[in-house]
């Protein structure tokens, strides 16, 4: 079989896709992957064969809604150069949905760790969901009309989303009770790859670590005042990642160590605790290593799986701004040694630790093929 994978190439979305891609070589199949400039050492380091893109704003996160076109084109392009037999791609890759259509090929979606859109039963709007659906249909129809393709008739609104099978990366505990999921979707399990770092980090280990992760505010609150005050004076010290945020607003006082670096792993392992605005990486590596979670979301998907995260009783809302330094150290201190949100974080972990996850997302591609 021949599979060409087309990820967003943004180590949330790419690493997942390599991990199945791996998988998808060991047993065998023909593996290309479609990569950004900045992606294709991090794809060689996986043992995979990849294809740049010269544009990489077109596999990029931060593109997504006005991209749409050149990812197509990139796309319809690889699959004539490698006439794959099924493809896998990211949510949120409409160009790739839309070649994969074009070219009559099954495409297989990886997606985060919940469902993003609305239930086929259960709650329809909560964390905004009916919203996040139209905004993304919205997107997706630009595409489909810059490809030349007619709009389609659905009998639900999300099917063209969802592809010919959609696999979610967290459990069902983190979905909404007795929700039914759409048809094409089932849960997988984190896919979980990174690079491995060349060394340990030294750190200083007078003080236990809180790994702080920052997402996209999307005009909502950053956290670095709240950081500044929960770090400073407080009970521990925390490893920032500043993944895609702007530039960093450290105060001087503040104990806080910053960084960009392409893993995460080993410091969450040395953690007491995760302090993220609850996208999926952050969120499944805490899980995988039985860490409890401090949740501070803004847009997209941090509502969705902040609420999850909550509702399943692996994590804690960290406070709104404004809250006292006094009460957000609190938090912090709170969370490191909650036994039962730590308990509770191990149990969930286990779950999507079960070593299954890269092979049941494997099956689905092959059954996808067929």
């Amino acid at each position: 079989m021949n599979v060409l994978l087309c990820p967003l190439s943004d180590p949330g979305y790419l690493y997942p896709s390599l991990a199945v891609g791996r998988e998808l070589r060991r047993r065998g199949h023909t593996v290309h992957v479609l990569a950004g400039p900045s992606a294709g050492a991090v794809v060689t380091a996986a043992g995979l064969a990849v294809s740049a893109v010269a544009d990489g704003t077109a596999l990029s996160v931060a593109h997504w809604t006005v991209r749409g076109g050149e990812q197509y084109s990139a796309v319809a392009r690889a699959v004539r150069r490698f006439e794959p037999d099924v493809l896998v791609t990211s949510v949120l890759c409409h160009g790739a949905l839309v070649a994969a259509e074009a070219a009559g090929l099954p495409v297989v979606v990886l997606g985060l760790a919940a469902h993003l859109w609305p239930y086929r039963t259960g709650p329809a709007d909560e964390c905004g969901r009916e919203w996040r659906l139209a905004e993304t249909l919205r997107h997706y129809a630009a595409v489909r009309e810059t490809a030349g393709l007619a709009p389609r008739h659905d009998r639900f609104p999300d099917t063209p989303l969802l592809g010919t099978a959609f696999l979610l990366r967290g459990h069902p505990e983190m979905e909404v009770p007795d929700a039914e999921l759409p048809g094409a979707v089932r849960h997988v399990g984190p896919c979980w790859w990174e690079p491995e770092p060349a060394v340990e980090e030294p750190l200083p280990d007078s003080r236990p670590l809180a790994y702080v992760h920052l997402g996209r505010t999307f005009g909502g609150t950053g956290l670095w005042p709240r950081l500044n005050a929960a770090f400073t004076s407080g009970t521990h010290r925390a490893v920032v990642e500043l993944g895609r945020s702007g530039a960093p607003e450290a105060a001087a006082g503040a104990d806080l160590i910053l960084g960009r670096r392409p893993w995460m792993g080993p410091l969450v392992k040395r953690a007491d605790l995760v302090l993220t605005n609850a996208t999926s990486a952050p969120v499944l590596a805490a899980l995988l290593h039985g860490r409890p979670l401090l949740v501070a979301p803004n847009g997209s998907e941090q509502q969705v799986l902040a609420a999850g995260c909550v509702r399943a009783g692996v994590a804690r809302r960290f406070p709104e701004p404004g809250a006292p330094a006094q009460e957000l150290r609190a938090a912090v201190a709170g969370t490191g040694r909650d036994t039962a949100l730590r308990a509770r974080a191990a149990e969930i972990g286990a779950l999507l630790a079960d070593g299954k996850s890269e092979a049941r997302a494997a099956d689905a591609v092959e059954s996808a093929a067929r």
